[in-house]
């Protein structure tokens, strides 16, 4: 049997489509991280050529601490923003937490674990706290949370001074728990010639599970949905309440988690410690790739934009410069990652051939 196949007549034109292809380059410049990516590899190697000590293993390893410090906040405050909310609380946070532990142990003479408990449970209320009233109030999350900033910076020293006679908290390395807390929080690996903080480890368990998350799960795409648009959200049956508290009690759970790191790794706290730190958060995730109108970033983005920060904090002290200079690099960093996301949420937005 014969079958007749029938073909366009030679010269027809092709069905139109107004999809516009992009090549490989582009399609890698619409990854959110690529940009911080790049940044990173070049900030290295620059470093490396100016600043000898740099090269070493033992300064790298300080250097992935550095950033650990930062980047376990800033993955929770990168979730935020791409959720299209600001904690500005995130920093002070973090000695609340600690200062709550060992206060509350010290002056009931209790074992640590149990102030530790109580202090995540303290946290977490704060997170509760900021997240309803801003979706109850509608009050913009950087008025509420400036609100919560210095409610607990003037609380984290007025408590402290008034028990303590100081600023600063009390001694936790005699305290019982104190030993078995300072494993979780805070221990070193000696791996032959260099030290790795168990922090490095919790910062990358944490950077690729939020990640996963947001990429994998229904509750990733909720994420990126309540940032885009929170009305469209909601009439497809998001729960957008529900999901930008969760987020809230996110950046204080991992507040809290950096807060016992400092507390077990130092044994003392200071008052004061914190503020501020809630803009390098912000500029981790920006320089990663999170836009600030919310919706788009990834937190793999945020981690690179986390050892972009230890990396320049530490290589401009390496290299024997005045450290002042780190803040106008923070500043001009902040100014070219804003920037090059526009350009990259442009690339990304930008219709495939399928």
């Amino acid at each position: 049997m014969s079958q007749t196949v029938k073909t366009a007549p030679a010269g027809a034109p092709a069905e139109a489509s107004n999809r516009v292809t992009l090549g490989l380059s582009n399609r890698l410049l619409a990854r959110p991280e690529i940009g911080a990516l790049v940044a990173a590899i070049v900030i290295f190697i620059f470093f490396l050529i100016v600043a000898p000590s740099f090269r070493s293993a033992p300064s790298l390893f300080t250097v992935l601490y550095q950033s650990s410090t930062i980047g376990i906040v800033a993955v929770a405050v990168g979730l935020l923003m791409i959720g299209g909310e600001f904690d500005l609380s995130a920093g002070v946070i973090t000695t609340t937490a600690g200062l709550f532990n060992a206060m509350f142990c010290y002056q009931l003479g209790i074992n640590l674990w149990v102030g530790a408990i109580l202090s995540l449970i303290f946290c977490l209320g704060i997170g509760f706290f900021n997240g309803y009233m801003v979706m109850r109030t509608g009050i913009p999350s950087f008025l509420i949370t400036l609100g919560s900033f210095f409610v607990l910076q003037g609380a984290n020293l007025g408590v402290t001074k008034l028990v303590t006679g100081s600023v600063s908290g009390p001694n936790t390395t005699q305290m019982a728990g104190s030993k078995s807390l300072q494993f979780i929080f805070a221990h070193v690996f000696q791996i032959g010639p260099v030290q790795l903080n168990i922090t490095v480890i919790w910062w990358l368990i944490f950077a690729v599970l939020a990640a996963y998350i947001l990429q994998r799960t229904r509750i990733g795409n909720w994420v990126y949905a309540v940032g885009g648009n929170a009305a469209s959200a909601r009439a497809v049956g998001v729960p957008v309440t529900r999901v930008k508290i969760g987020l809230f009690m996110t950046v204080s759970f991992l507040g809290w988690f950096t807060g016992m790191h400092y507390l077990y790794n130092f044994n003392v706290l200071q008052a004061g410690n914190g503020v501020g730190n809630e803009f390098l958060y912000i500029i981790a995730a920006v320089v990663g790739g999170t836009l600030m109108t919310g919706g788009y970033g990834n937190t793999i983005g945020v981690a690179i934009g986390s050892f972009i920060f230890g990396m320049t904090s530490l290589g401009i002290v390496y290299a024997g410069w005045d450290p002042n200079w780190f803040r106008a690099f923070l500043g001009v960093m902040l100014l070219l990652a804003v920037l090059v996301n526009l350009y990259v949420k442009k690339l990304s937005t930008t219709r495939k051939v399928g």
